[in-house]
């Protein structure tokens, strides 16, 4: 009996985590390290972003992976801002918008395209705005700063809104937030997906929901215009709680899975913010960690950083973290995050890992990373036996 009590735990704790180490067995297996810079909110907004974009093309142009590739920063972009002059001309009784392709953007749409011609930018949709307008036309109504924010700037910067109206996708003029209906969803949908064909001449296939705040609803909608990949970071968030924060059902998410209208998951749960303090070596230690687990890396970095006081710092690390990527992995890729879907979509050979030994080694890599289940092992002695696979599988 007393030699049953071992297996009966081990079995116990099989169990009990079995829904997730399946889940993880399916997730796709990358043969080689690969690194993706993804950046969010550029597009329309202050004019200072054409000089950061340019900083970056110029930067990203250094670089290469033994194939010969620059490295690919996907863009969050923001289709459209608040027109404040028009809306103080209409006393604020109507929201009015500024389109990315306005004459008064030309600088900052003529530097997209420019990285994106050269195949360093890839554009991603981020949403027509990074707010839903009839929340903040309501919430002006009663908070001053909102109220200065539509009165303010000619291009206002939304990062200077209140945290839970910049989620699109939710009407966060109260607290909790408030459900979009179908009907307003799927208008929005249609509208931001058609001015992302218009103004770059391609279908929106890659969305990031704007502080990942989305539901079933968005993901059919999206769908139905043409996205195929939805960013995520690992979960989705519906709506904003009590105290603004966002909130769901918790629910995790790993590479490959699928979501409504066939959607496909990408996880980027990796941060490089230089202006909050990130260096170099951050990033190269979440390739480390990502690599590791034989996934992309993804890291998540934001327009704040390059433009403003922080730009040249943040440049300089970008410029480190890219150096020193190459040079510790001679088999590095640069991949958009299209190309990392679609590779996963269609298991491409030259990417995606097949073999035996090699998932494994994957997946025992990855079960790691799961800290309960990592503590239970070693109280049931179970690390044992996964020690002896690890041992099979190198």
């Amino acid at each position: 009996m007393l030699l049953l009590l071992p297996l009966l735990a081990w079995a116990l704790l099989l169990a009990l985590y079995a829904g997730r180490l399946i889940t993880l067995w399916h997730e796709p297996v990358w043969r080689c390290p690969v690194l993706v810079i993804e950046s969010d909110d550029w597009g329309a907004g202050v004019l200072s972003q054409a000089v950061a974009l340019d900083a970056l093309r110029t930067l990203l142009n250094r670089h290469c992976d033994h194939t010969g590739r620059p490295p690919v920063m996907t863009l969050g972009i923001v289709l459209a801002i608040a027109d404040t002059e028009a809306i103080r001309a209409a006393a604020g009784r109507e929201y009015l918008r500024i389109a990315l392709d306005d004459v008064r953007l030309t600088s900052v749409l003529a530097a997209l395209r420019a990285g994106i011609d050269e195949g360093v930018f890839a554009p991603q949709l981020h949403g027509m705005e990074h707010y839903w307008p009839p929340a903040v036309m309501a919430a002006a109504q009663t908070d001053k700063r909102v109220a200065a924010w539509l009165a303010g700037d000619a291009l206002p910067r939304t990062e200077d809104l209140p945290s839970p109206l910049q989620s699109r996708w939710t009407a966060a003029a109260v607290l909790p937030s408030l459900p979009l209906s179908i009907p307003e969803i799927n208008e929005a949908a249609a509208a931001e997906t058609a001015a992302f064909q218009r103004i770059f001449g391609m279908t929106a296939q890659v969305a990031v929901p704007t502080t990942f705040v989305w539901n079933d609803a968005v993901e059919h909608a999206w769908s139905a215009h043409g996205v195929r990949c939805i960013i995520t970071p690992g979960t989705r968030y519906e709506y904003r709680d009590a105290q603004g924060r966002p909130a769901g059902d918790g629910r995790s998410i790993l590479n490959g899975e699928r979501g409504q209208g066939n959607v496909l998951y990408v996880v980027r749960d990796q941060y490089f913010e230089p202006a909050l303090g990130h260096r170099a070596e951050q990033g190269l230690a979440a390739l480390a960690r990502q690599t590791g687990c034989a996934r992309p890396t993804l890291l998540e970095t934001h327009r704040f950083n390059f433009i403003g006081e922080s730009a040249n710092a943040a440049i300089q690390e970008l410029d480190s973290l890219l150096g020193k990527a190459c040079a510790a992995y001679p088999t590095l890729r640069f991949l958009s995050t299209k190309e990392i879907a679609e590779a996963m979509a269609h298991k491409d050979a030259e990417l995606i890992e097949t073999g035996l030994h090699q998932h494994l080694s994957a997946w025992l890599a990855r079960i790691h990373n799961l800290p309960r289940f990592t503590k239970l092992a070693r109280l049931t002695g179970l690390v044992l036996p996964l020690w002896l696979l690890g041992k099979f599988a190198a």
